[in-house]
């Protein structure tokens, strides 16, 4: 399940010109604390961090999209022409309490789009994100959509934001009230059932947008729109990361209980300045948890079965059944060699699900045909090594 949901996001991805990019496990501390934001529980509370040997703080990536950038920054990517599509699958980490589709290793799927501010783009990666998850398998998933604003607008909904929580602060859990003067952002995005009420009678950023990202995010919805891409407004919509402005996105589905999340993203335009670049290098992206993906829609999907399951009766079959199995695995079909009793065979291709059984004995051996039974219908044909091959060809290309 796992390769089919990478391999249907690889096709995905090429059908939009993205490229994958591979990135260190390890990075410096100091690329999350300044991209990830010092105050996000990430770097606060959830990131692996050591010294190496030579009193170096390094970090177990919590999220890719810093590293991306750096990446970007380092190699000079902006120097290739057009915006810049890069996608990334691997291993995340972060110490979290562990619970269904969040673990403290986990995988992550994720793509970035550099170098432009238009919404036009925007929408079309979000466009990639609905057809990848069609891809993988995935149904009855919920598009939320938001703008949080930028730096001409957003810190006055913050100023704002932090002077309603105050009287009611005391009265949330110990994160929201942490949170209240340290990132009250953060606050919008509490899970906690008893915070819910307080959290509804809050301000949204919707209200105190500026006339330029009103613009924009009105652009996003039309394109979004224009694809009968269905969506949901969610004007209390965050993302766990500082450097997101403007559009942020969610896809949730209801498979995964209270960690409904499939997937988080939104655009970073600040976030190359901010790990010293000299070049204003807008972005979005958004990243995947895999895990969550392959839980969603491993339960409505069969694995995939064997195609052929060769039964020989004897020494001389068994090393016969070697060479005919080499030919049909190399046309693309699965093949299972069994030894022993013919009764036995018969008993492990029913339980590993085979198509076909092929007997391979003396009286075969010396009439170059084989007795090949079909498992689903039990009907038995004595065919040659040419036509068992065509009859495997439809499961080797589908």
């Amino acid at each position: 399940m796992w390769n089919r949901v990478e391999q249907a996001a690889r096709k995905v991805f090429r059908a939009y010109n993205y490229h994958e990019i591979r990135t260190p496990i390890l990075e410096e501390t100091q690329l999350f604390a300044r991209g990830v934001g010092q105050e996000t529980d990430i770097v606060t509370k959830e990131m692996y961090t050591f010294e190496d040997r030579d009193g170096t703080s390094v970090t177990l990536r919590p999220e890719a999209t810093a590293s991306v950038i750096r990446a970007y920054i380092e190699h000079r990517l902006d120097q290739r022409p057009g915006v810049q599509k890069l996608y990334y699958i691997g291993p995340m980490f972060r110490r979290e309490r562990p619970q269904k589709g969040r673990y403290r290793q986990f995988f992550q799927i994720g793509a970035e789009a550099i170098g432009s501010e238009s919404p036009a783009v925007d929408a079309e990666v979000i466009e990639m994100v609905i057809e990848l998850l069609k891809a993988a398998g995935l149904e009855g998933f919920h598009l939320l959509i938001n703008s949080v604003g930028d730096p001409h607008c957003r810190p006055q909904y913050v100023e704002r934001l932090r002077q309603a929580l105050r009287p009611v602060a005391p009265q949330m859990c110990a994160d929201c009230q942490r949170r209240a003067e340290t990132n009250p952002l953060r606050v919008l995005d509490c899970k906690v059932e008893a915070d819910q009420p307080i959290i509804q009678s809050l301000p949204t950023i919707l209200e105190h947008l500026c006339p330029a990202c009103r613009a924009h995010f009105d652009a996003v919805r039309q394109f979004l729109t224009d694809r009968g891409i269905e969506y949901e407004v969610r004007p209390r919509l965050v993302r766990g990361l500082d450097y997101y402005m403007r559009t942020t996105f969610e896809v949730v589905h209801g498979a995964l209980g209270a960690q409904n999340s499939v997937l988080g993203g939104g655009r970073y335009d600040g976030l190359a300045e901010s790990l010293g670049s000299k070049i204003h290098s807008p972005g979005i992206g958004f990243s995947i948890g895999e895990d969550r993906l392959v839980m969603s829609v491993e339960s409505g999907q069969e694995p995939p079965r064997l195609d052929l399951l060769i039964a020989p009766l004897d020494e001389p079959a068994l090393r016969r059944a070697a060479v005919m199995a080499a030919g049909f695995r190399r046309a693309g079909a699965s093949v299972e060699i069994a030894e022993g009793k013919l009764k036995r065979s018969m008993e492990l291709a029913n339980k590993l699900g085979a198509r076909f059984t092929l007997i391979v004995g003396e009286t075969e051996m010396a009439a170059g045909r084989y007795a090949l039974k079909d498992m689903t219908t039990g009907a038995q044909e004595s065919l040659a090594p040419e036509e068992i091959a065509a009859k495997l060809a439809p499961a080797a290309n589908c």
